[in-house]
């Protein structure tokens, strides 16, 4: 079992609060012989579409002294789910959840915004404080 990120609680609670329903807490993929776990696997039932909306949160605290370094890790992790996402379960969208200090920081810079947009990177932006989501991208 893959450690938790020191955020993890606080961005379940922010779901949960929002209305989500938390499915897998983490939601395993794999792929051949590797198995990867992203943090949450999440639910919502969208009542006047009468559907269900699913999306898998990876949650990044971005705690390191190089911010740039865990922006290389996240990114990374990120693609990777993606592409085994698209591969096996299409109806999940993938989110990175980062804190609103981390989006106002490296994500607020041209470094954060080209990798954003080069490489269509959904954030949930959360405040750790209060335990409640701020934002969604895109």
């Amino acid at each position: 079992m893959p450690a938790r990120d020191f955020y993890h609680d606080a961005v379940k609670t922010a779901l949960i609060k929002a209305g989500w329903t938390i499915t897998n807490d983490p939601l395993r993929l794999k792929w051949g012989v590797r198995e990867l776990f992203v943090d949450l696997g999440v639910t919502k039932l969208i009542a006047a579409q009468k559907a269900e909306q699913r999306i898998a949160v990876e949650i990044k605290g971005f705690t390191n002294p190089s911010v740039v370094a865990d922006l290389e890790q996240a990114l990374g992790q990120y693609l990777i789910y993606r592409a085994i996402l698209e591969e096996i379960q299409p109806n999940y969208l993938l989110y990175l959840a980062i804190r609103q200090m981390t989006y106002q920081g490296i994500f607020n810079e041209p470094l954060g915004e080209l990798i954003r947009q080069k490489y269509r990177v959904n954030l949930l932006i959360f405040n750790n404080q209060k335990q409640e989501i701020v934002q969604w991208l895109p």
